[in-house]
């Protein structure tokens, strides 16, 4: 389902400044329905992937699941603040609900035939991310990546049912953004591009 006609069918360049991210709680229904979160992922596998290794993967969490999250993200702050209070740790449960479209990226770093640096494994992560955003975008979805104090807590480790070698790195979610935002300032590329 196309949210934003803006985007659809829009050549790459439109897309990549017409990228924005937004808060998960800016992130309202619509989302991505079954078949689109399919399409999201496999651009998503499309990444460069040092060692055909795909040292990531993706966890869907549903909205039956989300009251577990929000548990996770209370017991990971009364962890860190055990005076935080009640409403800080409902405000915390509450992020749980954000977004009608809620996906982890985990870092798998796994040892392999090849010895990958873990950087490696990073960039590859992060351009699956890029490409499912950017293709989120192209299917009229808004889009935003969160991440905080709780994504390493023992909790969240066994809610995922993370292995050893793997690592939370932040949430995606997906939607339809309930306002627009503008672009941010972009700098000139002569500010970050240099010759030898």
């Amino acid at each position: 389902m196309n949210q934003d006609p803006s985007c659809a069918g829009a050549d790459f360049h439109t897309l990549v400044a017409a990228r924005r991210n937004f808060t998960l709680r800016r992130l309202h229904a619509p989302g991505p329905d079954d078949a689109a979160l399919v399409r999201l992922v496999e651009a998503a596998a499309h990444a460069p992937d040092h060692g055909l290794l795909r040292p990531w993967r993706f966890v869907l969490v549903p909205q039956a699941r989300r009251a577990d999250l929000g548990q996770v993200f209370a017991d990971a702050l009364a962890e860190r603040d055990p005076d935080c209070g009640q409403e800080a740790l409902d405000n915390a449960r509450d992020k749980a609900f954000r977004a009608p479209c809620l996906l982890v990226a985990v870092l798998r770093d796994e040892a392999g035939p090849k010895a990958i640096p873990v950087a490696e494994k990073l960039v590859s992560l992060g351009c699956a991310l890029q490409n499912l955003l950017l293709a989120a975008g192209a299917e009229g979805y808004a889009s935003g990546l969160a991440s905080g104090a709780a994504m390493d807590s023992p909790g969240m480790r066994g809610l995922l049912r993370l292995a050893p070698h793997e690592t939370a790195i932040c949430f995606i979610g997906l939607g339809t953004a309930a306002t627009g935002k503008p672009p941010r300032p972009r700098p000139d590329a002569a500010e970050f591009l240099s010759s030898l």
